[in-house]
């Protein structure tokens, strides 16, 4: 029996809690703070020697070429720009009651507060990049002829390689100076014939050369700032490995600042209870300043507006009275107030 008594007790004050809960109308919201999106543009080389790398210097005179695979990374470009997060420190509840005229409360998919009685601005999103397309590989058999595919030793193959690269310069030279033996008709044909003499070249070259590929690709960071700081550790930079960890050493160092205009926040005295305080707050932003370095150097520079180095303000629920209404829509960066109007009900 004293289970049984213990159960139902138990139900009861569910029961309560729930109805309670019921009571109390209202939409829960965040506020933002502002965060930065750091963009990189990075470009990766990757080098392979070709087959007759180690023939470059007797046969095509080039002192130069690497007779290993290599990999480096550079850094084009970098891109810094601003996002909303939720500051679940600035967590409200929008008071719902009959009283005021409230019909529309417009928040982003993760709670942030864009407008009250209209639709929030929406943020565009920064075009994400698009690579270019890569030219099909050259296949240098494609271009010998049968001695050369059919020499008895490397050393022969590539001295075949080499004087066939000699005799399209030949031709070409000839072609430019009007004196080869089936010139072409016009200029078109003309530019054809070059063509197909640089292809060719550009193909056998390849094996004395190597073939060099090019790929850019874009990568993102986060940062939240939450104080102002001189030079902060940001990420690292490596030419052999790309982005690197911040405590990698093989990677050069870049910094960020944060500098805000905002001034030390005083204690304020404690307010009387708003009679018509629905829980609507939005914030005071301040300008702050985001400097990037490579080094020493400063690289980019972005001001923006942070709420977090500001205050909050509190509006008044007499904004939506019965007659008269209000039709309010905040920053969706920054949760300041972007607009407010004032619109009569119709009846």
């Amino acid at each position: 029996m004293k289970n049984i008594h213990r159960i139902l007790v138990a139900a009861l004050v569910c029961t309560a809690s729930v109805a309670s809960a019921q009571t109390v109308e209202g939409t829960r919201y965040y506020l933002p703070k502002t965060a930065l999106q750091l963009t990189l543009l990075v470009e990766k080389t990757t080098y392979q020697p070709g087959e007759f790398a180690a023939y470059a210097q007797r046969y095509m005179k080039k002192n130069d070429v690497q007779l290993e695979s290599s990999t480096t990374y550079r850094l084009i470009d970098t891109k810094m720009a601003t996002f909303a997060l939720p500051d679940t420190a600035k967590r409200y509840t929008l008071s719902l009651d009959k009283r005021y005229s409230i019909s529309e409360v417009a928040r982003t998919d993760n709670g942030i507060l864009l407008a009250i009685n209209a639709e929030g601005k929406t943020v565009e999103k920064p075009a994400k990049f698009v690579a270019a397309p890569k030219p099909k590989p050259l296949n240098p058999k494609d271009y010998m002829n049968e001695d050369i595919l059919t020499a008895g030793s490397t050393a022969k193959m590539a001295q075949l390689i080499a004087q066939e690269i000699y005799d399209i310069r030949d031709s070409r030279n000839q072609l430019q100076r009007g004196q080869a033996e089936f010139m072409p008709k016009d200029g078109q044909q003309l530019q054809i014939m070059m063509a197909g003499l640089d292809t060719q070249e550009r193909a056998l070259r390849q094996v004395f050369e190597g073939v060099t590929e090019r790929d850019t690709t874009e990568l993102t960071l986060e940062f939240i700032p939450t104080e102002p700081v001189e030079r902060q550790l940001l990420f690292r930079f490596s030419r052999h490995f790309g982005l690197v960890d911040a405590d990698d050493l093989s990677g050069t160092p870049y910094y960020i600042s944060i500098a805000t205009e905002s001034k030390p926040q005083q204690p304020e005295e404690p307010k009387k209870k708003d009679k018509d305080d629905i829980g609507l707050n939005v914030n005071m932003p301040v300008k702050t300043t985001a400097t990037l370095y490579d080094g020493n150097a400063p690289i980019k520079k972005l001001d923006f507006q942070a709420p977090q180095f500001g205050t909050i303000e509190n509006l008044s629920g007499a904004l939506f009275g019965k007659k008269q209404t209000s039709k309010i829509i905040l920053n969706p960066i920054t949760g300041g107030l972007e607009s407010i109007k004032e619109v009569a009900i119709e009846k």
